[in-house]
């Protein structure tokens, strides 16, 4: 059985506004290494909430949230931004790629950040990442020269350069036209078979989500449906 690459004990998260009421409660659950694995529920169930929880943008939580058997609950912002930098990758609904800077820069943008390999090293890798998702004829271009499937190519390659333990989407299909949904969808799951690479997807699309190895479904921010991981 693969490691528990993030578990989730007992998240429970409150708004207050105006009213004091639980956005989440009580969550559990573990990811392994090498799953792909969806978040659903209707509007306002707490998905994206707990995206953020689970990507550590979001502290305001009682419970406890493990990354690679860590302990990140309670750890300073900047200790957060580390670990964020080092082993999550982000893939949203919407790119997020610098109009100024090509294709090529904006991947290795997250990977400079490190400091972990040399501008040479990290360029070599970006380009590697466009060979796996087929578009390494894009790497001299600039984002506005892209179709929107190709543009969220670029961001997936970007969420990739780190070699993150897992990659966290939020509607990563939701601005994408059924063709590049799959497109999209074919990446991830290729990323896990090929790469064991750990996927975490908050989707509306419930055919999105279907398709994944497992369904954690939310309904008024409490779990009433995870298979057992």
């Amino acid at each position: 059985m693969n490691p528990v690459v993030i578990e989730a004990q007992g998240i429970t998260r409150l708004f207050h506004d105006p009213l004091t009421f639980k956005v989440l409660n009580d969550v559990s659950f573990k990811v392994r290494q090498g799953e792909f694995v969806s978040v659903i529920g209707k509007s306002g169930s707490g998905k994206s909430t707990l995206l953020y929880v689970l990507s550590t943008m979001d502290t305001d939580y009682t419970g406890k949230l493990y990354l690679d058997n860590q302990l990140l609950t309670d750890l300073s912002g900047n200790e957060l931004a580390k670990v964020r930098n080092e082993k999550i990758g982000f893939v949203f609904q919407f790119h997020y790629l610098l109009s100024e800077f090509s294709v090529l820069q904006n991947i290795m943008i997250p990977a400079l950040k490190l400091g972990k390999f040399s501008p040479t090293e990290i360029s070599k890798r970006a380009m590697e990442r466009l060979d796996w998702l087929g578009i390494p004829e894009q790497s001299v271009k600039m984002p506005h020269q892209l179709s929107g499937g190709q543009k969220q190519r670029v961001a997936i390659a970007r969420a990739l350069i780190n070699d993150p333990l897992i990659i966290m989407g939020d509607e990563p299909t939701g601005n994408l036209d059924q063709k590049n949904s799959d497109i999209v969808f074919d990446i991830f799951k290729g990323l896990t078979r090929n790469h064991n690479q750990t996927m975490l997807v908050v989707t509306h699309d419930n055919d999105f989500a279907q398709r994944t190895d497992r369904i954690i479904e939310l309904e008024d921010g409490k779990i009433i449906s995870a298979p057992a991981e």
